[in-house]
């Protein structure tokens, strides 16, 4: 097996703000995996809350080089483990290993990963479209540009509630919002209040993420359901938000790809919790993975690649919040 990286800087449409950044770059690195004529790709992003850089994920890959490419052949299970005991520092550089080999792994049966999963593609959610934090006027002309059934609203600013108040005047669709960590707990619960009569679904992360007691707090008294994002980032998180959320978000590169976030999902819902699963600002190579997920989960947010400028691959499709999948196997994608 043969592994080769590669580093882009996706152009953004507009400045992306949340609480605690804003970029109108996003660097990301691309990974594949070829082995008997095939080629699987992966991706993971650069990331300042995690301390994630795109040298950092070069070198760490780099440096287990001969190990990865010795693993030809393996399950996509033993892949991961395998590749973990030797990047367990860096999740975002398992998960793009981990969705390159899934992508191989898939193409070299000639399916779909879904399909190689036994997945039913038949209900699967549709996705939100992200609009980040901006002056009223800009975030509702962002929403203008990109009629949605479904919008999350990046909040966590002195005046939130004024903020979806004018948003709402704009659109019947169906709101979500995440304050990134941005608020306290008596905010969260004055909010929800407020963001419950604006036909707002459900809170993503209002506090911050290791405040386990005001987690438990906000659970138990908040009228609009809570979603973990930062709060559930590996395997061992789900478990600790149980009782503390009432879903959880899972982000592909957090966790350590496609293997691991199976794992993750199929384990919230059997402690009753809401699955959703997130992305960062990446291209349709990491867009495209997070579709094969689709049947596990009650929310997405897949809308990476929709606010980029210029991407660098084709895969899965999407129109008014609907995935369509690509017609070639793996994970369906290929680079432009």
């Amino acid at each position: 097996m043969n592994l080769q990286l590669k580093a882009f800087d996706l152009k953004l449409k507009h400045t992306f703000t949340i609480s605690r950044e804003s970029h109108d770059i996003q660097p990301s690195l691309i990974v594949k995996l070829s082995s008997k004529g095939f080629t699987g790709y992966g991706e993971a992003t650069s990331n300042p809350y995690y301390g994630i850089t795109i040298d950092k994920l070069i070198k760490d890959i780099t440096d287990v080089k001969p190990f990865i490419e010795s693993l030809d052949g393996v399950s996509p299970e033993e892949f991961w483990q395998s590749i973990y005991s030797k990047l367990k520092h860096n999740m975002f550089a398992i998960c793009a290993l981990d969705m390159a080999y899934n992508d191989l792994y898939a193409r070299l049966q000639g399916k779909m990963l879904y399909e190689l999963w036994d997945y039913d593609i038949s209900n699967n959610p549709l996705t939100n479209y992200t609009i980040g934090i901006d002056t009223v006027d800009k975030m509702v002309a962002k929403m203008q540009e990109m009629p949605w059934p479904i919008y999350k609203i990046k909040l966590g600013t002195k005046d939130d509630i004024k903020i979806v108040e004018a948003l709402r005047k704009n659109t019947n669709a169906v709101f979500r919002v995440d304050a990134n960590c941005g608020w306290q707990v008596e905010e969260t619960l004055k909010n929800a209040k407020a963001l419950k009569q604006l036909g707002v679904e459900f809170i993503e992360q209002p506090l911050p993420a290791k405040d386990w007691d005001a987690h438990k707090e906000v659970y138990s008294k908040s009228v609009l359901p809570i979603i973990a994002d930062e709060s559930c980032q590996v395997e061992a998180d789900v478990l600790k938000c149980h009782n503390h959320f009432h879903g959880v978000n899972v982000k592909l590169v957090k966790c350590g790809g496609l293997t691991s976030a199976k794992r993750m999902l199929l384990e919230a819902r059997s402690l009753g919790m809401k699955t959703m699963v997130g992305c960062m600002t990446e291209s349709s190579v990491g867009i495209s993975a997070i579709a094969h997920l689709l049947p596990l989960l009650d929310f997405v947010d897949m809308d990476g690649a929709l606010l980029l400028s210029e991407d660098i691959a084709e895969g899965v499709t999407i129109t008014d919040g609907v995935v369509t999948y690509s017609d070639l196997n793996g994970i369906g994608v290929k680079l432009i």
